[in-house]
């Protein structure tokens, strides 16, 4: 189930007709994980086309920055990127990096040859609930399973691909989307949420973490890496602010940014593509005038609010290696009539 099932509305823009990432044309979302209790690795295509052949606009953002988000430094120097995006636990960080290349470079034969990848891949730490020592970590096969079951429509949510071990609040928690409609343009934000003390939870402005903190217990660290898509026609400067509102939504279920907990978002547009085989290199550029971004940071504030809830209200139980549950978050002891 998800929150609006709940009755937990959030904010006052509508949403798309999947309440998902997915309602930005042309983003695609897989899963994949060797065992379902075990972290595994999540994938986003970013449009529809071959990234590597066109291009797309991107910027990065870090409330704290004790997590890790690849490629950022060229994404910070030219402004975009040729790769999908991929999610996974931390400690496999380095096999998603491998396996993304080889899955991309035996799919696309000029790369290696006119220029190589640089992979974005994201993480959060499972490692209270899943056996990282021991725990098979994604290989080759598992990242391009991923990849390439990766779809439009409905968005898996909760313990899931690279979800599988995230805790938020003191509950499973995990992926989470939701999106929003302004105007003739849509956003779409897909959350890894892996964050947050259980006694400052706050649900559609609720204080319930306060009654929930006496039956479950957190530490407060992890994470939450935000993937934010539009189709707005925005430049890199503007996805760069885009990508620091996802935190305002965080902030409003109660995250504060601790010390251990990185808070990491990738916005990007679909609509502006650089087509690699341009031959003049020239190419005519729309850009939304900045004083209209307001209702795009609104919607994307409120997106983040709605796909951590999502998150929560997807999970399940998780018994960790240690003999542990993780618990699911009970929805509906708050449900709205």
């Amino acid at each position: 189930m998800r929150a609006r099932d709940h009755g937990f509305v959030v904010g006052l823009l509508p949403t798309g007709p999947d309440n998902a990432i997915t309602d930005v044309a042309g983003v695609r979302v897989g899963h994949a994980n060797h065992v379902p209790d075990h972290t595994g690795v999540t994938a986003v295509w970013p449009h529809g086309g071959d990234p590597w052949a066109d291009w797309y606009f991107c910027a990065t953002a870090a409330l704290n920055g004790a997590g890790e988000l690849t490629g950022t430094h060229e994404i910070e120097e030219w402004g975009c990127q040729e790769v999908p995006v991929l999610l996974t636990g931390t400690p496999y960080v380095g096999a998603v990096h491998s396996g993304v290349t080889h899955a991309l470079t035996a799919r696309q034969p000029r790369i290696g040859r006119d220029d190589v990848i640089i992979p974005v891949v994201g993480e959060c730490d499972p490692s209270s609930w899943c056996d990282v020592r021991a725990g098979p970590e994604p290989d080759d096969a598992l990242v391009a399973h991923a990849l390439d079951t990766a779809n439009g429509g409905a968005v898996a949510e909760g313990q899931v691909g690279a979800g599988v071990g995230m805790e938020t609040f003191g509950y499973a928690g995990g992926i989470g989307t939701s999106s929003r409609v302004v105007g003739e343009h849509t956003l779409g934000l897909l959350v890894l949420a892996n964050f947050g003390l259980t006694e400052r939870f706050v649900l559609c402005g609720r204080p319930v973490g306060r009654e929930l903190a006496s039956e479950t217990a957190s530490s407060g660290e992890g994470s939450c890496i935000c993937l934010v898509a539009t189709d707005a026609p925005l430049l890199p400067h503007q996805l760069r602010r885009l990508a620091m509102r996802p935190f305002l939504g965080l902030a409003s279920t109660g995250s504060y940014g601790s010390h251990g907990s990185g808070e990491i978002a990738f916005a990007w547009t679909t609509a502006n593509l650089l087509a690699r085989d341009e031959q003049d290199g020239v190419r005519e550029l729309r850009m939304l005038r900045d004083d209209l971004l307001s209702l795009l940071f609104a919607a994307c504030a409120e997106a983040a609010e709605e796909a951590v809830l999502n998150a929560l209200c997807a999970g399940r139980d998780l018994r960790g290696y240690d003999g542990k549950m993780l618990q699911r978050f009970p929805a509906e002891r708050f449900a709205v009539a």
